[in-house]
This record gives C-alpha cells, sequence and structure tokens, in this order.
C-alpha cells in the first residue's frame, strides 16, 4: 500500500496521515488505534523489510552448501530483488532516517543485527583456518554491512536493474576475496 503511494515520485515527507488511511481503506481515526503517526508505520514497515532481508542473507553460510562467491552472488542477488520489489519503502526509510532520529536509530539496530552475525561467521570462519587470523571481525562485517548496504540503497534507487547481477557477483567476490579469503598478513600501512 505504501509503496504504491510513493511509486509516482511523491516523498514519504509529503504523504499525509489521510492519503495513507484512505490507502488502506480505513478511516483517518481508526489508523490512529494502530499507529502513533506516519513515522510509526513506516517503523513497522522497515522492521518487516529488514527481517526478510536479514533471513536471506542468514541462510548464506561460507562454508555451507551454497557457499563460496559464487552463493554469495546468488545471495546478494536475492536481497537486490527483495529490496527492489520494496524499493519505494527503502527509498522512504533513507529519506525519513535523514531527519528522524527514531527512524535512524531502528535502521541502524536493524543493521547491527546483520554486523553481530557476520561477526559469528566470521570468527567462526578464523577459528576454522579459512580466515586469515589478522582478520578483525567487527571491522570486516561493518565494512561488509554498511558497505553493502549503501551500494544496494543506490543501485536500488539508481538504476532500472538490468545490472543487478553484476553488482550481485562484484559485491560477492569483492567481499569473498577481500573478507572471507584474502591472503594472511597483507595490511595496508
Amino acid at each position: 500500500m505504501i509503496d504504491e503511494l510513493l511509486r509516482d515520485g511523491t516523498t514519504y515527507t509529503e504523504l499525509s496521515v489521510e492519503q495513507i488511511a484512505l490507502a488502506a481503506g480505513i478511516s483517518r481515526s481508526t489508523f490512529y488505534l494502530y499507529f502513533r503517526d506516519k513515522v510509526d508505520v513506516l517503523q513497522r514497515l522497515s522492521g518487516s523489510l529488514k527481517m526478510e532481508s536479514f533471513a536471506l542473507a542468514s541462510a548464506w553460510r561460507p562454508d555451507g552448501p551454497d557457499g563460496g562467491p559464487e552463493g554469495l552472488a546468488r545471495t546478494y542477488a536475492l536481497i537486490l530483488r527483495h529490496y527492489r520489489e520494496h524499493a519505494a519503502l527503502l527509498s522512504a526509510i533513507n529519506e525519513v532516517a535523514a531527519y528522524d532520529p527514531v527512524v535512524r536509530e531502528a535502521w541502524t539496530v536493524d543493521q547491527d543485527r546483520f554486523i553481530d552475525k557476520l561477526i559469528t561467521v566470521l570468527e567462526a570462519e578464523r577459528r576454522a583456518g579459512r580466515t586469515p587470523t589478522d582478520l578483525i571481525p567487527p571491522i570486516a562485517a561493518r565494512a561488509i554491512v554498511q558497505g553493502g548496504s549503501q551500494v544496494i540503497a543506490q543501485q536500488v534507487a539508481n538504476s532500472d536493474g538490468d545490472d543487478d547481477s553484476l553488482v550481485a557477483d562484484e559485491l560477492a567476490r569483492s567481499h569473498w576475496y577481500g573478507v572471507y579469503r584474502r591472503p594472511a598478513d597483507k595490511t595496508v600501512r
């Protein structure tokens, strides 16, 4: 419903509670029975958007049956497709997060969940000897999650999707060879 309201280029800031309620087929007063305001709607929607992408990302394991850079590329492609299906919502979240600290904090908390999960994976990879001991999992995880999120958001916002598979492949190879299977002790000083 929100996606449809935003597809014509209207920003989330420009949407009124009245428009959201009308699109939902409810009255404005009924809207307020379920939501504090339109930012509350956005927070709930962003939570479900992140939960779905977290499930996609969490299903991939470096040493799993679909591991390796090819499996990681497929995972990134699924995440890109998921966000592309909800491009207007992703844009609204990024728009409102720029000025609303509550939305920004909720989005950050969701990203932190991705980072924490990835730290666990990277630590396991390091213990198994598949990732160099000089890897710093919290920093590597932040670079992957925050950098990857920015690339994905820009790709969804500024591309028609024809090159999504190329972007997914490049993200996968950059992360696989730059973090998961990089040579040991090749620090830049």
